[in-house]
């Protein structure tokens, strides 16, 4: 094995470490939130958060990446993501429970806070690792290795899942916190055993700002049909944001924390079947074709998974969609690969993040509210249950499913807009032209 493939394999692995960090504090905040608060406009705080602050530094992530040698990227965030936690411990064993528990508080906002700064900074490791697979990776082996990507993703969304539920249920906020806390700095530690080979920083003009806006918007612009990829996700994201608010609570109204985690872990395996699909079978001679065929297919099952108040009919609908998801994925981040230099990838990746993730907390903001004091209320009155009955059936998350409904068909509607685009046809023909011609500038496979 060579020093490169070694490399990357060696940055997967503490990837998936750092994943089930992560997501473990953040799932845990989040289940023992609601249960303590059963509050859905809680949630869509939290989330809508969460996702603002990812785009808000998505541009200066992918900025520093750029300016810095990959390692010293990730070892900082990884740093930084240790100490916010343990300060959250510290921060919950001095504050009242009572305290933190009261939405919208300061204390609320102080312990959310630190997990969030941690979990955001972790997403700086995400623009990195796609970096890392042009730097690291041969150009014919890349929508594979996207898709090895994707399934570590996946598995450490499988493991938190399971074990965020368990430790809430089971064992207490507290002892969540401190599992995180160890597994941190285990990830840390693990990193700097880890060489990332990168022999100079390449640029292809001037040293990046601090914050090169500039110079990521210029970089987009300058491939053809790229603003209309970035667009496209941008609004698939301002409709996913009603998942994000929405999708905790209707699963807590079906079954207990403890199922529900498991549930997720369980139906997480889709995930990683549709990343060893990627992995073994690649993303063929047209990947977008690929991610907008895959978000048809999700669209779909977004628009009916809750049409009934039935944990199995959810549960297909979710495993069906996940193993859905990496396929997408993958296929973006292959197409940006190809498309865009080398030197620039970390602050078009960034920009892509900005823009697209900046979508979801204006949903989900505006989502949690109305559905908690509008939707949910008149889907439980005679006339709601009247007008859309004969589609949702009865149950108490009925409001909830309309919300899903709708979305899907939304989604839908924005796919089979996106196959007729002037976009999808420009960049489809720049990304086999560059197929062509090899390597972006400044890498060898």
């Amino acid at each position: 094995m060579d020093v490169k493939r070694r490399s990357f394999y060696g940055l997967l692995v503490n990837t998936l470490i750092a994943n089930i960090t992560t997501s473990f504090l953040w799932f845990a905040l989040v289940f023992w939130v609601y249960l303590e608060t059963r509050s859905v406009l809680a949630i869509a705080l939290l989330g809508g958060s969460y996702m603002l602050l990812v785009a808000v530094m998505g541009v200066p992530f992918g900025t520093w990446i750029d300016h810095w040698r990959k390692k010293q990227v990730i070892v900082v965030a990884t740093a930084v993501t240790a100490i916010a936690f343990a300060a959250s411990l510290v921060f919950f064993l001095l504050v009242p429970t009572s305290q933190i528990l009261s939405i919208g508080g300061p204390a609320f906002w102080v312990f959310g806070g630190l997990v969030l700064i941690g979990a955001v900074v972790e997403s700086a490791r995400g623009i990195t690792l796609s970096t890392c697979v042009t730097l690291l990776v041969p150009e014919d082996e890349r929508p594979n290795m996207n898709g090895l990507v994707g399934m570590v993703n996946g598995l450490g969304f499988a493991i938190t899942s399971v074990f965020s539920g368990l430790a809430v249920g089971q064992l207490g906020m507290l002892p969540s916190i401190m599992i995180a806390v160890g597994l941190t700095f285990a990830s840390l530690l693990h990193l700097l055993t880890v060489s990332i080979p990168e022999p100079e920083i390449l640029h292809s003009d001037d040293v990046p700002k601090a914050v090169d806006f500039a110079g990521a918007l210029q970089a987009v612009r300058a491939v053809p049909g790229l603003v209309g990829l970035i667009l496209f996700a941008t609004l698939n994201n301002l409709l996913g944001g009603a998942f994000m608010a929405l999708m905790d609570p209707y699963g807590l109204t079906l079954v207990s924390v403890e199922v529900w985690g498991v549930m997720w872990g369980v139906l997480s395996f889709g995930f990683m079947i549709g990343s060893l699909w990627v992995a073994k079978k690649g993303l063929g001679a047209k990947p977008l074709r690929s991610l907008l065929l895959a978000n048809v297919a999700m669209w779909l099952i977004a628009g009916l998974f809750t049409i009934r108040e039935n944990i199995w009919l959810l549960a297909v609908g979710i495993l069906i969609y996940m193993a859905l998801i990496p396929v997408a994925e993958a296929a973006e981040q292959t197409v940006l690969q190809k498309v865009v230099p080398y030197e620039k990838q970390g602050r078009v990746f960034g920009l892509a993040q900005a823009v697209e993730v900046a979508a979801a907390p204006l949903s989900t903001f505006l989502i949690g509210p109305i559905a908690e004091f509008a939707i949910i209320p008149y889907m439980n009155t005679d006339a709601g249950r009247n007008q859309f009955g004969w589609l949702l059936g009865d149950g108490q998350a009925r409001g909830i499913a309309l919300v899903f409904v709708v979305t899907g068909l939304i989604g839908m509607a924005l796919t089979l807009a996106a196959f007729a685009s002037r976009s999808y046809r420009v960049l489809t023909l720049r990304y086999a032209e560059h197929e062509s011609e090899g390597e972006p500038a400044g890498v060898e496979g």
